[in-house]
């Protein structure tokens, strides 16, 4: 027997099994169908009724017989995208299901524990709160972060919940010193939030680190000039109000990322490339040496190869032949 691969487009190892002999043994009588598969009040008979519901079999003419596997095969595809697609729906709705569940908890009686600014130290527990504050954020993220550069375990920590929260439709800003632009997977990493959606803009100086989610939930440093110190969280509306319009402000003279990195390498392109960099991805696609590259691109061996390194990480590539396959797939060559 075959191995059983209908798995994945909803078909048990019976009615698999059952179609797979109708494919084998086309124009099976109506009234033998159960006899030749030996279970007609078990198992096997109702897997028959369930094929007959799925339209994968048909009765033509007193006998039984299978339709042509890429039609169902497409069909139970469609019908399985069909139902991911509604449970993925369902699961970036949960707002209505836990303000629900919210009404059946009684209110806290007033005690004099409670702090409506929280103090959170230790890497791990901060950490363990961003990625909680993200998941549940549903209409905006607030964020002004004054690093120079970020390392590859920063980007790999921030990816996932960067991501997850634009791929909800949650509105993303950012707020970063001119200086991190300078750092190659740095910038490889905020071109790659931009072309995903997210909205960021550079200051020249930038001290204040902020985070803001829904505009219910501010985070700010313990130590402002030691943030491995901790962090307060705070949802006391005023404290809230106050870092989301200090945000603001600071967001109301910054550049925009795009446009800065447009004045100075070119205009940016629909895949969120400069000019400069989708020349080089272009002729790192189709140029063997890099020497050559270089010198049609009218750039130093060394910027050259810079940006292709730029390139890898902005497309998540192991080697530069994935690189330029990831590029294909994305149409940005």
């Amino acid at each position: 027997m075959a191995e059983h691969e209908m798995l994945v487009l909803g078909l048990s190892h019976i009615e698999e099994d059952v179609y797979r002999h109708l494919l084998r043994n086309p124009g099976i009588e109506v009234e033998d169908i159960h006899v030749l598969l030996r279970h007609e009040a078990g198992p096997t008979g109702r897997s028959v009724q369930r094929l007959r519901e799925l339209k994968i079999i048909q009765e033509i003419d007193g006998t039984v017989r299978a339709c042509e596997p890429e039609l169902v095969v497409a069909r139970l595809a469609e019908q399985r995208l069909e139902k991911l697609y509604d449970d993925i729906r369902s699961l970036t709705h949960l707002r209505p299901l836990m303000d629900s569940l919210g009404r059946e908890v009684p209110d806290p009686e007033p005690s004099a524990d409670h702090r409506p600014v929280e103090r959170i130290t230790g890497l791990d527990a901060i950490r363990t709160r961003l990625d909680e504050l993200a998941f549940f954020a549903r209409d905006e993220v607030l964020a002004a972060e004054p690093y120079d550069a970020l390392t590859p375990e920063n980007i790999e920590n921030s990816r996932p919940l960067d991501l997850r929260c634009l791929r909800r439709g949650v509105s993303c800003r950012s707020l970063i010193r001119r200086t991190a632009l300078e750092d190659g997977p740095t910038r490889s990493y905020l071109m790659e939030l931009t072309a995903a959606g997210a909205q960021i803009r550079v200051l020249e100086t930038l001290d204040e680190l902020m985070l803001v989610y829904d505009r219910r939930t501010a985070l700010v440093p313990l130590d402002p000039g030691n943030t491995s110190k901790g962090a307060l969280c705070s949802t006391e509306e005023g404290i809230v109000t106050t870092v989301a319009n200090n945000f603001e402000r600071l967001w109301a003279g910054a550049d925009d990322l795009t446009a800065l990195l447009g004045r100075h390498s070119g205009s940016i392109s629909g895949s969120g490339l400069t000019e400069i960099q989708g020349k080089v991805l272009r002729l790192m696609c189709t140029v063997g040496k890099d020497e050559i590259g270089a010198r049609e691109a009218g750039i130093a061996l060394r910027t050259y190869r810079r940006h292709i390194s730029d390139l890898m990480q902005l497309l998540g590539a192991e080697n530069r032949a994935h690189a330029a396959l990831l590029a294909r797939e994305r149409d940005w060559v």
